[in-house]
């Protein structure tokens, strides 16, 4: 009798075990992923017909349990085993490249703010074929950091056109900014966006004059403030433009300071320069008061090589420095 006890406890043990590595290998994880959208709905099967578990967070980590076309089960660190698309995941090797350029932007000046004009996709690198990070809605506020020119993929020439196919592609090429959106929920994500899909927070009355002068403005910046016939402090401003269409090697083409007319009562065109090559970033440095001068200088290519150009304004007259040493400061823009 003893025995048998014995046995059936050994065999009860054996089906236990069994069981447990059975189900212990289907819950293994094949991966680890992160939620790549905001409150992503987790669902309880792949089928048409389903229910929803609840939701997860972008930047939740998950583990991945396995695959069904374009879903994906996985098991969250909550506990909930569930099924998520495929594009509202990022891999882990995305996630992290995508944490090294969160990094990298908090190093990095502040160039110009603005908002995305429409729907927007965040990319971990510029071009289109890059992959994406996150999609962000219309109207989101971003930070301007730094710009790329890119190439336009060219489209595929028609099925039979034989002409077409074998004709060199005209490189059309378009302007890629490196932003950080602010999202609704606080948070912050960094990424790569077509320049297109941004419009700049340029303060009145800065576009009319540069639509006056067909000017597209690329970036711009308070030097200082001074006082109007009110009392009223009025900023005086260093604007960065170009002329012609983007994706351009220059960051800007043409400088120009407004400063503020008190007799007039409004903004003057006190200094222009077209003769450039700019590269972002623009340096900016103010003189301790009671002196109220301000130096700006920025890296100039249109020699084809590096060279500094030093501009100081003292009052409403700019003009370029032609010596160094100066102790211009850290980079920074006059955004933050």
């Amino acid at each position: 009798m003893i025995r048998k006890l014995l046995v059936g406890f050994v065999l009860v043990l054996v089906i236990c075990l069994a069981a447990y590595l059975r189900f212990h290998h289907s819950k293994r994880a094949l991966d680890v992923a992160y939620v790549g959208n905001h409150q992503v709905i987790l669902w309880t099967t792949s089928a048409q017909i389903r229910e929803p578990l609840g939701t997860v967070n972008y930047g939740d980590r998950v583990d991945v349990l396995g695959r069904f076309q374009e879903q994906v089960q996985v098991h969250t660190a909550d506990g909930r085993t569930g099924w998520i698309t495929q594009g509202d995941l990022l891999s882990a090797d995305l996630w992290q490249k995508a944490q090294d350029l969160e990094s990298k932007v908090t190093r990095l000046p502040v160039e110009a703010h603005g908002h995305t004009r429409v729907l927007s996709n965040l990319h971990v690198e510029p071009g289109r074929d890059t992959p994406r990070i996150r999609q962000v809605n219309k109207m989101t506020p971003v930070d301007l950091f730094q710009r790329q020119p890119m190439d336009v993929p060219a489209a595929p020439p028609a099925a039979g056109d034989k002409e077409a196919a074998a004709a060199p592609a005209d490189a059309k090429k378009e302007d890629w900014w490196l932003v950080r959106a602010h999202m609704p929920d606080q948070t912050t994500v960094s990424g790569w966006v077509l320049g297109r899909f941004i419009d700049l927070d340029v303060p009145a009355p800065l576009p009319d004059y540069a639509s006056s002068a067909g000017v597209h403005i690329a970036t711009w910046f308070e030097l200082n403030r001074v006082t109007d016939a009110s009392g009223n402090a009025k900023p005086q401003y260093l604007l960065l433009g170009t002329r012609g269409s983007e994706g351009q090697p220059c960051d800007f083409t043409l400088i120009r300071v407004y400063t503020w007319g008190k007799q007039g009562a409004r903004y003057e065109t006190a200094f222009v320069d077209s003769e450039l090559c700019g590269k972002l970033p623009v340096k900016i440095t103010q003189a301790p008061l009671p002196v109220s001068d301000v130096t700006f200088a920025f890296e100039d290519w249109s020699k084809g090589t590096s060279e500094q150009r030093i501009y100081r304004m003292h009052q409403t007259v700019v003009r370029r420095v032609r010596q160094t040493g100066l102790g211009l400061g850290k980079k920074h823009g006059a955004h933050k």
